[in-house]
């Protein structure tokens, strides 16, 4: 189904639970809960105006006609008040047709907005797939949820391996930046240990020169498929 029509199946409980954009569930404005935020098809709610405009910042647009498909959404967050041009179809066009003098659509590269001669104001909501659920979820959608939370979590971090000699485990303990103490191993070789730890993907290029300056050798970082607790 389309997702626009998720959230509604989710409300009325014809379904247990949908996968939807955050910017669709707000702006339906629907009675469901926000289960989980799923890590892809990421995008930002902005505010935009022909390169040209004098306005600099959101909060200039107060009197401002405002084009947008995300009439709710724009009502909530713009400074009141602004008079709001609801359309369907190609918003970015609507300033160069005189119809609006910003626009707030949904960017992801803002590759659209430069061709069409706009420039950002500023994001007004960061926006992601998200799984949802009537307000008082199932054990089933609950047990889903769990499933679909251990894969998104597994994807922000990387299993981290590495040899090193004792004299240098309490520094590199010091580095190694896991929500959990690491696993220490003996190795065969006297004075040996091998580390093992669950690190921040975000960290392993800062973190890896760090490691071999310490004393660590035979580093590997492999992907985590699933991570939970």
């Amino acid at each position: 189904m389309r997702a626009d029509d998720v959230p509604e199946y989710v409300q009325d409980g014809v379904v247990d639970c949908g996968i939807t954009g955050l910017d669709i569930v707000r702006e339906r404005g629907v009675d469901v809960t926000e289960v989980l935020r799923l890590g892809f098809g990421a995008c930002t709610l902005e505010v935009a105006v022909p390169v040209e405009s004098p306005f600099t910042t959101a909060a200039e647009l107060r009197g401002a006609r405002v084009a947008t498909t995300f009439p709710r959404l724009a009502a909530a967050l713009l400074p009141e008040p602004v008079d709001l041009v609801p359309v369907d179809g190609s918003v970015e066009l609507a300033p160069r047709l005189g119809l609006a003098d910003a626009i707030v659509d949904l960017v992801s590269s803002g590759s659209t907005l430069r061709t069409n001669g706009l420039r950002s104001l500023g994001p007004l909501l960061e926006s992601e797939a998200v799984l949802i659920a009537p307000p008082e979820p199932g054990a089933e959608t609950l047990q889903l949820a769990a499933v679909f939370r251990s894969v998104v979590e597994a994807r922000a971090a990387r299993y981290l391996m590495l040899n090193a000699p004792e004299s240098a485990l309490a520094e590199i303990c010091a580095l190694v930046p896991g929500s959990r103490a690491p696993s220490i191993l003996p190795l065969a070789e006297p004075g040996m240990v091998a580390v093992h730890s669950v690190v921040p993907a975000a960290d392993v290029w800062r973190l890896l020169p760090a490691l071999e300056a310490a004393g660590a050798s035979s580093i590997l970082l492999v992907p985590v498929e699933r991570m939970l607790g």
